[in-house]
């Protein structure tokens, strides 16, 4: 997920653009945050992903919530919702 931060948001990483990267397998019990990062670490996290194969979808917001996950840490209960109809879309999505 890529996004620029919001202009309004404060902080030192205000006006840089953002990476969350997520993983999930079955067997682990949420979703994994698997990279996370601003500015070059950002481009860098969403060029792997396009030259993978794998799908870059933006939204501010949700990448906002997911930069305060820790890495490698499953992210927290009150992103499930959020999170599993952004795979639900995607599953669908590759399926066609």
């Amino acid at each position: 997920m890529n996004t620029p931060s919001n202009a309004l948001d404060a902080g030192p990483n205000a006006n840089r653009n953002a990476a969350v990267a997520i993983s999930y397998e079955e067997k682990d019990g949420a979703p994994r945050v698997v990279a996370k990062g601003y500015g070059q670490l950002a481009d860098t996290i969403v060029r792997a992903a396009e030259e993978n194969g794998l799908y870059v979808h933006e939204s501010r917001e949700l990448v906002g919530l997911l930069m305060q996950v820790d890495l490698d840490a499953h992210i927290p209960p009150q992103l499930y919702v959020a999170v599993a109809e952004l795979l639900a879309w995607l599953y669908r999505l590759e399926s066609r």
